[in-house]
């Protein structure tokens, strides 16, 4: 069999959901072709349905040397990294296979936007998780500190009695408490609302502008749009130009007062 047969099979495996067989078909068609991205695209989409997706990420950098401009080739590596739960690689590969499908005008629905919404959502739980972490090791050594230095009262020669020196070691560990809580209260809360991020670059949004559809995005992303992928609405595709958008007054007065409340949305 050709190449081309042999992907062609694979292809029909592959729908049929016969991962492993459409990966040996993939692979054999490599054999016969191994200048062919798409062979590697196509395997890699595989390995990430069987959660292989450390082989997923060699297949996917191997295609991309192959093309560089291969938009499937990006997303599919976006999805691998998701998997190995490398969220801020996988935004980054799945920014640019938006781009390219962007710019080569390919239809992807709205997959990659999904996946870019997941990979920056999982990103900051992963962050928010560490930071959680992190200060529950602080409250604990704190906890120690206080502790060693009970002790070390208690062994000196302070004329301080043993109760009084435990009940100030429990003030002192409830306050941290009353702290902490205080802190993890906040974390629970840390979350900024859709609305008030761009659809393109998925970040809280600084200059809010209204497109003719009535989308907004924040002018830094639709302006560099209109630069770099073409001068159209990026959602209805009609002709557009940057005197066509119009400031969102409204919201980025909600958004700088949000801001003034939440200052830790900036590292959103």
């Amino acid at each position: 069999m050709s190449a081309s047969q042999l992907k062609t099979q694979g292809n029909s495996l592959f729908t049929a959901g016969h991962y492993a067989q459409a990966i040996d078909c993939y692979s054999k068609a490599m054999l016969k072709d191994p200048g062919d991205s798409k062979f590697y695209g196509n395997r890699a989409l595989c390995y990430n349905r069987l959660h292989r997706f450390q082989d997923a990420l060699t297949d996917c950098h191997r295609a991309i040397e192959l093309n560089s401009r291969y938009a499937k080739a990006f997303y599919f590596l976006g999805e691998a990294l998701i998997g190995l739960e490398k969220y801020g690689d996988a935004g980054e590969a799945l920014n640019k296979a938006l781009h390219l499908a962007n710019e080569q005008q390919l239809f992807f629905g709205d997959e990659i936007t999904s996946r870019i919404k997941m990979a920056k959502t999982l990103r900051w739980k992963q962050k928010e998780e560490i930071r959680l972490k992190e200060g529950i090791e602080l409250q604990s050594y704190l906890n120690k500190v206080i502790d060693d230095q009970k002790r070390r009262t208690l062994d000196s020669n302070i004329s301080m009695p043993a109760d009084e020196v435990e009940a100030d070691c429990e003030r002192r560990k409830a306050q941290v408490g009353d702290l902490f809580a205080i802190a993890d209260e906040r974390r629970a809360k840390r979350e900024v609302p859709d609305y008030l991020c761009c659809q393109i670059s998925f970040e809280l949004m600084r200059d809010p502008v209204v497109t003719p559809s009535g989308v907004t995005y924040d002018r830094s992303s639709i302006e560099e749009h209109l630069e770099r992928v073409g001068h159209f609405d990026p959602v209805t595709r009609s002709p557009m130009q940057r005197s066509d958008l119009t400031p969102n007054l409204a919201l980025k007065e909600i958004i700088e007062d949000f801001r003034t409340k939440h200052e830790w949305a900036d590292d959103y």
